[in-house]
This record gives C-alpha cells, structure tokens and sequence, in this order.
C-alpha cells in the first residue's frame, strides 16, 4: 500500500523526489490544487472516500498512510 501512494504522489506532484518523509512543507509541489488531486487519486485508487476533517489532516505521506489505514481497517 504504501508503495503504491508513493506512486501516486509521484503522478499527481510530477517528481521522482517523494519518500516517506515527504510532506507538505518538503515538497513545493504539494501545494492546494495538487492536494486535492491527491485525494481524488487516492479515492478512486483505494476506493474509499475521505471526510474533510481527513483531508486537512493530510499533510505528509505518514499522515495519509495512517488515515488510508484506517479507513481501510
């Protein structure tokens, strides 16, 4: 699974530069447009759909594994 986030975060953030330590203020490409798209991407990826509670919470690659994690639990 994580393999397969950073895949996505790849895609939606056009670099190769994304590891687990990736987060938004590492990556300047992870700005508000591209944050929404990630959530789209990851939504249809994984088939779930994610509060906007979530999604504000989503500001590293951890955090998205542990809130993908637990909606997936």
């Amino acid at each position: 699974m994580e393999q397969k986030i950073l895949n996505i975060m790849k895609s939606v953030f056009q670099t190769d530069v994304v590891d687990v330590t990736c987060s938004q203020r590492s990556c300047e490409q992870w700005d508000s447009m591209n944050h929404l798209n990630l959530v789209v991407e990851l939504e249809m990826e994984f088939g779930v759909s994610f509060e906007p509670e979530e999604i504000v919470k989503m500001q590293s690659f951890q955090e998205v594994v542990q809130i993908l994690k637990g909606k997936l639990a």
